[in-house]
């Protein structure tokens, strides 16, 4: 196989999607740690299903076209680090393919090279014995001298052999894995991706690759979405339904509408049997579309919006709200309606569903960045999960953002309440950030699944206290282990113990054990207050 067209190379995507997303929950369980937070599996599916979703617009597309709407897709769909990282690599991987029509083994090679050394850039502290080292490794494989070939089967055997065989060997880089017995689960992922890759090019069936019970569709459908354009080439969007089709109406008449309308516009989409037929195009001859539909039938449900005019509304709206910005604003991510309430009483405009239980999206982030009405916006993560989503967001708008790297929402409450309105953005960003590093962050929560971490064997039910994200002990009621680890954790030095109560926990269990702390540390002032977030019973701040 000495290229790889633009067809081809869809479809390897569309094949690496589905076989991430029908195998999510088999690398799900390669998580080390046991909480109820956002796994690999399931954020690398989610972000990959974003970035192939369009794909099914274009029916003749290049590979550089290909390579692009899967690096805009994914980045803006990228949940947690594995799949921020995942957008990288396919970042990487669209620089490499700009203005190429076919793809060879050279091409695929410096694609390879281009998406790991984006994907490590992306990373302030890339660890090996993950995600990050078998991108690397897989691009040091095909660079070899011994393994040079003309051949894009050839090479995606050797992107497949060589995947396979670091990510075996990642339990020997990272002793939690180790420790565990698995393989790192990004890596499997992105193996997973490179795997339907393969399949597509050797004409394989996926359903041989899938481990476990999943059998779902092929990911994402087509959503028509004006705003995310870039530019507008083609002016109108014109939607209708082939209602009543003429007698005889062939399959092949509506594949003949399909690429005549390929050729006066973009965004074409033709779906449905020959007694409904779906159309969907963007183009600047809606006339023309209309007279070559009808030789298929009658006519019904026309829509056709004029996006230039929707474009300069959309302007002239930024325009006018930029002229009534304020200076600073704040956004916070957070679960629970008692979390979400107290960030609002701290004047933070926009809080993101998200946290341990959830992690959102690049696009959610940069959404409530843009939508805060302010020159300098200051975003709270409060999960060490979504920092690089943050940061990846905040790479997208003009406005001027601090990303503070707040791992908890109590870290994100202390740096909430020391920001200033009268004193500058970096002054704030850097007292916003010493305010949070002084919080101590006690989560109380349940193992989701049995392994060895930390030299400590978890079973799935446990009782869990982490510190700072640690696993600090283990237990069986919930309130003797809020109460044990807080021994741990105050010493002399301790002023206040903050208390955030989980949905699943009732205010009179909550009032007891605050009572109970107070009582043990009559030198701190205890306070209390409703949370209401799920999965875990208690937030305890120490400061």
């Amino acid at each position: 196989m000495k290229k790889i067209d633009g067809m081809m190379l869809k479809d390897m995507f569309l094949a690496g999607a589905t076989l991430l997303e029908r195998n999510r929950a088999s690398i799900d369980a390669l998580n080390v740690f046991p909480v109820p937070d956002g796994d690999t599996g399931t954020n690398m599916s989610q972000t990959i299903s974003m970035a192939v979703k369009d794909l099914g617009t274009r029916t003749a597309p290049t590979v550089s076209e290909v390579a692009s709407l899967v690096a805009k897709g994914s980045l803006r769909g990228a949940r947690g680090n594995s799949g921020v990282i995942l957008s990288q690599i396919f970042r990487g991987f669209s620089r490499a393919l700009e203005g190429v029509d076919e793809m060879d083994a050279r091409h695929m090679a410096k694609a390879l090279r281009s998406g790991a050394d984006t994907a490590y850039k992306a990373v302030m502290k890339p660890k090996e014995g993950t995600i990050l080292t078998v991108a690397r490794v897989v691009a040091e494989t095909v660079e070899k001298p011994e393994n040079r070939t003309e051949d894009c089967l050839e090479l995606m055997e050797l992107v497949v052999s060589g995947g396979n065989e670091i990510l075996k060997r990642t339990p020997e880089m990272l002793p939690a894995l180790k420790q565990a017995g698995v393989v790192d689960s990004g890596g499997k992922g992105l193996m997973m991706v490179f795997t339907g890759f393969l399949a597509v090019m050797k004409g394989e069936s996926l359903g041989d690759l899938i481990q476990g019970d999943e059998a779902l569709p092929m990911p994402g459908e087509y959503i028509d979405d004006h705003e995310s354009l870039d530019e507008i080439t083609f002016g109108y969007c014109t939607e209708f339904i082939v209602s009543h089709p003429k007698p005889g109406l062939k399959d092949s008449q509506v594949a003949r509408l399909r690429q005549r309308l390929e050729r006066i516009g973009d965004c074409v989409l033709v779906i449905g049997d020959l007694e409904v037929v779906k159309v969907h195009v963007h183009t600047n001859e809606p006339g023309k579309v209309l007279q070559m539909a009808l030789e298929l039938g009658e006519l019904d449900a026309i829509k056709i919006d004029n996006m230039f005019e929707e474009a300069r509304e959309r302007l002239a709206k930024r325009e006018a709200a930029q002229k009534e910005l304020k200076e600073f604003g704040m956004v916070a991510v957070a679960l629970g309606e008692g979390l979400v309430n107290i960030f609002d009483q701290l004047f933070v405009d926009k809080v993101v569903d998200g946290g341990q239980t959830m992690n959102p999206s690049i696009d959610d982030l940069y959404q409530a960045i843009e939508s805060v009405p302010a020159r300098q916006v200051f975003v709270l993560p409060n999960n060490t999960n979504i920092i690089l989503a943050a940061q990846q967001a905040a790479e997208l708008t003009q406005k001027k953002v601090y990303v503070l790297p707040t791992k908890s929402v109590p870290m994100g409450i202390a740096a909430a309440v020391a920001f200033m309105p009268d004193v500058s953005g970096e002054e704030n960003a850097r007292c916003m950030q010493e305010a949070a590093e002084r919080v101590h962050t006690a989560s109380i929560t349940y193992a989701v699944r049995d392994t060895t971490f930390e030299d400590r064997e978890i079973h799935e039910g446990d009782i869990m206290a982490l510190v700072d994200n640690h696993i600090e002990m283990l237990g069986s009621d919930v309130t003797q282990i809020a109460q044990d680890v807080l021994e741990e954790m105050v010493n002399e030095e301790t002023e206040l113990i903050s208390i955030y109560y989980g949905e699943e926990i009732s205010e009179e269990s909550a009032t007891k054990l605050s009572d109970i702390i107070q009582e043990q540390y009559p030198m701190c002032d205890v306070s209390l207050s409703y949370g209401g977030q799920p999965l875990y019973y208690y937030l305890i701040a120490v400061e």
